[in-house]
């Protein structure tokens, strides 16, 4: 614990962090931390990682420590609730009979919008200086690559003011962390997410007009530095058999995460001794957002055999190739020649390295890069289809790839995340609304018009069947069988949803739907 500690004020000095911030569940309630997680004494771990103390927890700690060896029946669950508040999930928004989905969803942003508010003393959550939208239900905090689908459907909403919050926000934490973290929580603060910050730049200036680039570059810049390893040796950096530069998914800390103790600790107990760095794997998929996915498990089924960090991704470079564009446009607009062309050739080798190492053409698609076995991984996934979605694709390939894309992954309710059904969630027979928009948005790119309808709509026709059935939008969707929830994975679905109502109400509006 102490190891840890120093490790995340290292890594915080690196990225220059003036601010100390509070210490981290585990690190304030120790032996209490670890009986609650390990007894699911509140179900969900996240839950009392989320808990505010009513007072002190050092003291809350002596008492814990002193009644749990004086009474033989003594109730951890009775203490948690006498000594700490509980976080609440109620995102519910009640939709009057027949109500429009998309009346519904202006209605949820409401529900899901958080404001500022004083600090509370030994709570986990980042201070943030601006309002900002949550996904829902167990996911009461900013997400950082969440947010950009959500952004979308704000603007659709008329909602400019909350985008450009939300990106200062994300500058705010930039500044402050040297990274935007997976959420705004302390026990976060070890990974990012997939790096949409870029995209938030170029939808926010379609609204604010080009300003928006220089006023965001310096963000931009410590973004790239993360992610690049310049700030800080992160370790996202992979020097590919050529000695050109990738990057991979690699979270700071090798230790089951917080949130979800127990069922990390479980995993480490069968695998820890065939993978030491089994704890950083399972943190790194999560810093991918997919957690968890065929795409990091290396036999493709269980998740005991997870190795993410020896996993290349394809839709990261893509991110990142993105970024180095958008920062290349940054400069053009400033004039300063030096600095475009420097970003223009790193994009144009990233390209490169791109089509070299995760273009497939045993499978027609662009697939992960394995770094122990030096081969495409053969596992295909929607992340196959970024390349399309950032133009880095060539015609000829996009056609294989659509053809792929109808084989393997179209079903009655849009795209399946991966073939494979593995019980994990980003595996089949569940569909997440921002590889939809990715997938529909590459189509588009490349011409494919009747099938990036027909994606569109199918979705929508689910989102709004299982909205009618139960008046909820939901994290996940179940794109095979229409009739069943999605599931999988280690928490139950959420229903609120952010990025499920970004995506719908801009499909919506882009193919004329007032369902």
């Amino acid at each position: 614990m102490i190891r840890r500690f120093i490790f995340i004020l290292f890594i915080g000095l690196q990225l220059g962090r003036v601010s100390a911030q509070t210490k981290t569940p585990d690190e304030l309630y120790g032996q209490l931390f670890i009986d609650v997680q390990m007894q699911n004494v509140l179900k969900d771990g996240k839950t009392f990682v989320d808990c505010i103390p009513k007072r002190d927890p050092a003291k809350i700690l002596e008492d814990y420590l002193k009644l749990k060896a004086a009474k033989t029946n003594f109730s951890t669950r009775a203490f948690v609730n006498d000594n700490f508040i509980l976080p609440d999930t109620n995102t519910t928004v009640v939709t009057t009979a027949n109500q429009p989905v998309a009346e519904h969803i202006n209605q949820l942003w409401e529900a899901l919008r958080r404001k500022p508010a004083e600090k509370i003393a030994n709570s986990s959550l980042l201070d943030l200086p601006n309002p900002y939208i949550v996904p829902g239900g167990r996911f009461r905090e900013v997400y950082y690559w969440d947010s950009y689908f959500t952004m979308l459907g704000l603007q659709v909403s008329g909602e400019n003011e909350t985008i450009e919050n939300m990106v200062k926000n994300f500058t705010y934490l930039i500044e402050q962390n040297g990274h935007i973290p997976n959420g705004n929580r302390n026990y976060y603060l070890s990974r990012s997410q997939p790096p949409f910050f870029s995209l938030m730049i170029g939808l926010l200036a379609q609204i604010k007009g080009n300003e928006a680039y220089s006023t965001y570059l310096p963000a931009l810049e410590k973004e790239y530095a993360y992610w690049m390893d310049q700030s800080a040796p992160t370790k996202h950096v992979v020097v590919m058999p050529d000695g050109s530069k990738l990057n991979r998914y690699y979270d700071q800390l090798n230790t089951p995460r917080q949130e979800s103790y127990k069922e990390d600790v479980l995993i480490g107990q069968q695998t820890e001794a065939k993978n030491p760095e089994v704890y950083r794997d399972i943190r790194s998929a999560a810093e991918s957002g997919w957690d968890f996915s065929s795409r990091w498990l290396s036999d493709g089924m269980q998740l005991k055999t997870i190795q993410t960090t020896q996993i290349v991704p394809v839709d990261l470079n893509c991110l990142l190739y993105n970024l180095e564009l958008t920062l290349q446009k940054c400069y053009a607009l400033q004039h300063d020649v030096v600095k475009e062309k420097q970003y223009q050739t790193l994009a144009l080798k990233r390209k490169a390295s791109i089509q070299k190492y995760f273009w497939s053409p045993k499978y027609s698609w662009f697939t992960d890069y394995s770094l122990k076995t030096k081969n495409q991984s053969p596992v295909l996934s929607l992340a196959g289809m970024f390349p399309l979605s950032f133009n880095l694709a060539g015609q000829k390939q996009a056609k294989l790839v659509k053809n792929t894309l109808q084989q393997k992954f179209l079903k009655a309710g849009g795209l399946v995340s991966t073939p494979l059904n593995t019980h994990q969630q980003w595996d089949s027979p569940n569909g997440w609304a921002p590889l939809q928009w990715m997938a529909i948005t590459g189509l588009g790119n490349y011409g494919f018009h009747e099938l990036e309808k027909q994606i569109a709509v199918r979705w929508i026709n689910l989102n709004t069947s299982v909205y009618k059935r139960t008046g909820k939008l939901m994290e996940k969707y179940n794109v095979v069988n229409l009739q069943l929830k999605a599931g999988g994975g280690e928490y139950a679905s959420q229903d609120g949803f952010g990025w499920t109502n970004g995506v719908l109400i801009s499909l919506m509006k882009k193919y004329g739907y007032t369902k």
